[in-house]
């Protein structure tokens, strides 16, 4: 695709990132067959080949309207169209940038700025959500059904190994997932024990920062990524091995901080070092076969194991390239792996997504959901807390995190 990018951006870094992945494309149009907007809606504007053509008339000089604004607003960011292209466009780079943009020369009505601001102030702040969480949760008893199934009620944590192991690896305690679902890191401390790994955390670490990036408070989710590498970079320093994420969602954006701090002469290296020791959790699981081999076939429980249907999130496995090594660890700990159809299409959570854009999640949280059920699972399991929250307001099956069921499979230590 050729290019000619107006004089404001030309020789930003920005400029040059965008300009780069927008030559990148070739027309070719094999992106539209995987976006969940594009099937929704048909509209080519809403797929991402329409968008990169938006994108690069406005960094070409061409007027921006709330029209461009609202067809990059539709886009869930799932990266579905990332492992499709053939010629390897960075289509998530390019949006952020193309987002951005819109936000400085659009800008949105007081309402859309009152509820942006709202999520920004409330999701990234564990303590003040816990508190007004807990608050809902008196009134759950008189809320109509649509409104309950959006106000779960929360798992109990259980017991969390002290650190013993010579072996350490910090965790990622997240935003909501220690309100809505304590229980996934401390299974996943839980399992790791039993792998004599250590699984412990960095107190000053808070709110990855895609929140507020992706909302195009960008500086603000920058911010929120250094704090996070100076709490975490002691800890490297006194040999912890790995910083363990059970969100993928979370986990998809700290392996980015090298690109997204990579201008920022103080915190660059640091970012990427940061990037470089980040894993999710099925990969931490997956480098010790060996002692998983060993624990899965001498100390799984011998109790009936469920018929499960596996939600791979799009931050797995579109953003980290991550696919099967969920299904294959609960394979080989005797759950049967129900096929589900269209398992690379979005369940329409993606961070904020569900609440900004309500009908078109809807939409495709009912296609997912009726994907998932297609072979008649007893439960479904997924690798992101917003994922399992989407997926449990459409289905009256249990929905958890996979490492759950690893937890309960084993037999007790």
């Amino acid at each position: 695709m050729q290019t000619h990018l107006a004089d404001f951006i030309r020789d930003t870094p920005e400029g040059q990132a965008a300009d780069r992945i927008l030559r990148s494309c070739v027309h070719c149009g094999f992106c539209l067959a995987t976006c969940p907007t594009y099937q929704l809606l048909g509209n080519e504007l809403d797929s991402p080949r329409g968008r990169i053509y938006l994108i690069k008339q406005m960094l070409e000089g061409a007027p921006v309207t709330t029209k461009t604004q609202l067809h990059l607003d539709r886009c869930l960011t799932c990266r579905a169209c990332e492992t499709t292209c053939p010629s390897g466009v960075e289509y998530g780079k390019l949006v952020d940038i193309g987002r951005g943009i819109v936000e400085q020369k659009v800008g949105r009505s007081l309402p859309d700025r009152v509820q942006r601001k709202a999520l920004r102030a409330l999701l990234p702040k564990p303590a003040l959500f816990a508190s007004l969480f807990k608050l809902g949760q008196g009134f759950r008893p008189m809320l109509p059904a649509a409104l309950k199934a959006k106000m779960p009620v929360p798992g109990t944590a259980g017991a969390w190994p002290a650190p013993r192991h010579a072996r350490k690896m910090l965790v990622l305690q997240g935003c909501v997932q220690p309100t809505l679902a304590p229980q996934i890191n401390a299974a996943s401390a839980r399992v790791l024990d039993r792998l004599g790994i250590s699984l412990i955390v960095a107190p000053q670490a808070g709110c990855c920062g895609a929140l507020a990036y992706h909302l195009n408070a960008q500086e603000e989710g920058l911010a929120a990524m250094r704090r996070n590498i100076d709490a975490w970079l002691p800890y490297l320093e006194q040999g912890v091995e790995a910083i363990v994420m059970t969100a993928s969602g979370c986990g998809v954006t700290v392996r980015e901080y090298g690109h997204y701090l990579q201008h920022d002469p103080a915190y660059a290296e640091a970012a990427a070092r940061i990037s470089a020791k980040t894993r999710d959790l099925s990969e931490i699981m997956s480098t010790e076969q060996a002692a998983l081999v060993q624990l899965l076939t001498s100390d799984v429980s011998a109790l009936p194991k469920k018929k499960v249907a596996v939600h791979s999130p799009c931050t797995l496995q579109h953003g980290q390239k991550i696919n099967g090594v969920m299904e294959a660890i609960l394979s080989a700990a005797g759950f049967e792996v129900a096929d589900a159809p269209e398992r690379h299409l979005c369940c329409g959570s993606a961070g904020t997504y569900s609440i900004l854009q309500p009908e078109l999640s809807q939409r495709l949280l009912q296609n997912k959901v009726k994907a998932l059920e297609t072979n008649r699972p007893e439960c479904i399991v997924t690798a992101n807390i917003g994922c399992l929250m989407q997926l449990q307001s459409g289905t009256q099956k249990p929905v958890s995190h996979w490492i759950e069921l690893i937890d309960a499979a084993l037999k007790p230590a």
